[in-house]
């Protein structure tokens, strides 16, 4: 009798496990086609979005790839206006306003408005002085007739913390030449030494602080042509400047 023979069992599981490093596989596959598809026409649009699913994928939150930054950018010297103070208190040209208005209300209750005037700048605050007020023609004695106006400026340059003060004198074109100075050079820092010395009889004001310039004719603020030209340019200017620095 013939042996019988068995029959294929078509139900045999057959092995699949290969399909799952497959699909793995296509799936990296797929994700770097996607990358380099959009690296190939990234904008800035689509580089936000991209920054922002990393962040929130790893913290969570905002990271160094964000567009903005919390951190404020550092505030220059160089962009600041000029006489401000990034410190707290008054900057020093605040200061120096607030000294222009006291001599120009001395100005006014003194009747003074036609032989004193101020000027504030970067440079400092300048009081003009013309030469009439303390001097006569040829002369760097200090009148004592207008003694008085010379030490109630004083008294107004008493400020705190102190301001280099440099006191400058200034003639007309007219040349000099008698007993006592040779030159408009000589006159001029004379007369600014002398009324200098007025203002330093006022002992709340420290000499290191003070400084003298004579300029003669050399930087006349008007006409040299005409009797009032020169009249405006011999003058004395007390600069009151915003540092803080004694002279050297």
């Amino acid at each position: 009798m013939a042996r019988k023979r068995k029959s294929k069992n078509h139900d045999d599981h057959v092995d699949e496990s290969w399909l799952i490093p497959y699909a793995d596989l296509l799936t990296l596959l797929l994700a770097l086609f996607v990358v380099l598809f959009a690296s190939s026409s990234i904008d800035a649009e689509k580089m936000k979005q991209f920054a922002s699913s990393f962040n929130e994928a790893f913290d969570g939150g905002t990271g160094v790839l964000d567009e903005t930054s919390s951190v404020p950018p550092a505030v220059s010297n160089d962009s600041l206006p000029k006489g401000a103070n990034t410190e707290e208190g008054n900057s020093p040209n605040e200061e120096l306003s607030g000294l222009q208005q006291k001599v120009d209300e001395y100005i006014s209750n003194s009747g003074l408005h036609d032989k004193l005037q101020t000027t504030l700048s970067d440079d400092g605050l300048k009081i003009t002085i013309l030469n009439d007020v303390f001097f006569t023609s040829g002369s760097a004695e200090v009148q004592q007739a207008n003694y008085k106006v010379a030490q109630d400026i004083s008294k107004l340059l008493v400020i705190n913390p102190p301001k280099q003060i440099v006191i400058a004198g200034y003639t007309d074109n007219v040349p000099i030449s008698n007993a006592n100075f040779s030159s408009n050079w000589e006159l001029s820092s004379m007369r600014a030494l002398n009324f200098m010395k007025v203002l330093l009889e006022n002992k709340k004001l420290n000499p290191q602080w003070f400084s003298v310039r004579g300029y003669g004719q050399y930087h006349p603020i008007a006409s040299n042509d005409t009797s009032e030209g020169r009249e405006k340019n011999r003058r004395v200017e007390i600069l009151i400047t915003p540092s803080s620095k004694p002279s050297e």
